[in-house]
């Protein structure tokens, strides 16, 4: 996402292209997009997402999992329009395949839960399109446990992608529900969007930057995090290791189902995060990180998740 859309102007086509093909290179097997992370070069061009990202992927197209969304356009003033009716799926997926320039797409996510449409006929509409071809299979990001088991009764669900992180725990009551249809976790901000790397800004020039709104970039989010922070950058340099990969870590010994999709603009970035494959945290660890994450959970985040999470 981060390419293109959300934290600035978009990146020139060829880095892209660059830096996600260097991705796989380091042993990067799924990548992540969306119909509508879009945004604008520094020209003020438009800029498309899938479009570098499919033109890195072609050559190697058998040997990756390729994700994209369908479902929400971003309009003016940071507002969002859901639109999940079958007609609108379809030409969403129709338009995503051209951009990507693939015959098919192995994981195709509804990207926010539209409150007009069922989940039975998103999901109807889900088994047509894997019928067809198009798909290989169906995730939903964003989904509370009513309207996963609706759509996954229909249709199984693969995966869903929700946020998840040390600083972003409130899914966690999906787990068993999870574990007992066998659907996969994709956490997105697996990072708090960067604040768990413990090196962040806190001002953002571009007037598109979403950290700008973001509660854990305010004096009192930064405030609340501090003991969580201390207590990484102390593990970091015990394990010989990043604040970032300890994070990253904490989530892969969580579940075996968890993936987590950290994003990156930045080489340095893409070789750090996979090194967090590498690290091991023992038992009593993760048993001291659990125990200082929830006595901050409160402070977090304003102790309550977003509206969507609730869905």
């Amino acid at each position: 996402m981060g390419f293109s859309h959300a934290y600035g102007p978009a990146l020139p086509q060829n880095e892209v292209v660059a830096r996600i093909r260097l991705a796989f290179d380091l042993g990067y097997s799924f990548f992540d997009t969306a119909e509508c992370y879009t945004g604008f070069d520094a020209a003020g061009a438009p800029v498309a997402n899938e479009s570098p990202v499919g033109e890195a992927l072609r050559p190697i197209r058998e040997q990756v999992i390729l994700a994209t969304k369908c479902g929400v356009q971003h309009l003016p003033g940071r507002q969002q329009r859901l639109d999940s009716r079958p007609e609108s799926i379809r030409r969403a997926v129709e338009g995503s395949l051209r951009r990507l320039g693939v015959d098919y797409i192995d994981l195709y996510y509804q990207h926010r839960i539209d409150p007009a449409v069922e989940p039975e006929l998103v999901a109807a509409t889900m088994a047509e399109l894997i019928r067809e071809g198009k798909i290989r299979a169906w995730g939903i990001s964003e989904v509370g446990e009513a309207y996963l088991r609706r759509a996954h009764a229909v249709c199984p669900v693969a995966a869903v992608q929700n946020r998840y992180s040390m600083m972003a725990r409130w899914h966690e009551a999906l787990f068993p529900v999870l574990e007992e249809l066998g659907i996969a976790f994709v956490a997105f901000s697996p990072l708090a969007n960067g604040v768990l790397s413990t090196h962040f800004e806190t001002t953002f020039a571009a007037a598109d930057d979403y950290r700008q709104r973001m509660p854990q970039f305010t004096p009192a989010g930064i405030a609340a995090n501090e003991p969580l922070l201390r207590h990484l950058q102390q593990l970091a340099a015990d394990k010989g290791a990043t604040e970032a990969q300890i994070s990253l870590a904490w989530l892969l010994h969580r579940r075996p189902y968890i993936i987590p999709i950290p994003g990156s603009r930045r080489e340095e970035r893409l070789r750090e995060n996979f090194g967090s494959t590498r690290v091991q945290l023992t038992p009593q660890e993760l048993a001291q990180l659990d125990s200082l994450l929830s006595s901050l959970q409160l402070s977090i985040y304003g102790g309550t998740p977003p509206p969507q999470a609730k869905a």
